[in-house]
């Protein structure tokens, strides 16, 4: 069996790195090979520019913000029609992209291994405004061509802990962020993590991936009896 593809999605302070790492360390307690990419970086395509312009045409800090030192962005929770339309061209070339990163991750990744992804192809089209038709049409043709993950999982979050944790955008977007999310359910098979404490929140990521390998291992058992 080739490396399994997992995904974690969530609003900004979510917890995703945070899961992510302990999901890491227990799975290579276990022995399992696991390989960690990140969306922005492995996968977007003219990331450089389009951080560049996110700080000088958008007035984007850039920074990542913490209790201590809070941020201003200025970037995805901007949404005029032209800086629509541009991600929209953006990211199909993102998931075109996705498409040979995640081909060459499992040709290249060892079997039985995991491939973890830090944000997906989801997590951009939840910037979009999926409450209007247009953009809902338009995330379902991006989800048609992304390739389909094992395992996706969807941490929600409370905005205003989630904006506590890591102040970056405005509480008002933060609300509206979370609600795309919950829409983009409708168009992806996503695994909601609800709101919890962080060590709740790992037993139920726990109990997804346990459930999920436990169902992969009895798959080629049950292929064999029908045969």
């Amino acid at each position: 069996m080739g490396p399994i593809l997992i995904t974690f999605s969530g609003i900004d302070g979510a917890g995703k790195s945070t899961q992510i790492a302990r999901l890491r360390g227990y799975l290579n307690e276990q022995g399992i090979p696991v390989e960690s990419l990140t969306f922005w970086d492995n996968v977007a395509v003219l990331a450089s520019l389009r951080s560049g312009f996110s700080r000088r045409v958008l007035e984007s800090d850039g920074e990542i913000g913490t209790p201590e030192r809070p941020a201003n962005r200025n970037d995805k929770n901007s949404q005029s029609l032209p800086l629509l339309l541009g991600r929209a061209i953006l990211h199909l070339l993102d998931v075109f992209r996705l498409r040979r990163v995640v081909r060459r991750a499992k040709f290249m990744g060892p079997s039985g291994g995991v491939i973890i992804f830090d944000r997906y192809i989801y997590d951009q089209l939840a910037a979009l405004p999926l409450g209007r038709w247009p953009a809902r049409s338009y995330a379902r043709l991006i989800v048609k061509l992304a390739p389909q993950p094992d395992l996706s999982y969807l941490l929600d979050a409370v905005p205003e802990e989630a904006r506590a944790r890591k102040p970056e955008y405005p509480l008002e977007f933060l609300r509206e962020y979370r609600n795309s999310y919950l829409e983009l359910r409708r168009l992806v098979r996503l695994t909601f993590v609800p709101a919890a404490g962080a060590d709740d929140v790992h037993a139920a990521i726990l109990g997804c991936w346990k459930k999920f390998a436990g169902d992969s291992q009895q798959m080629p058992v049950q292929s064999a009896a029908a045969v």
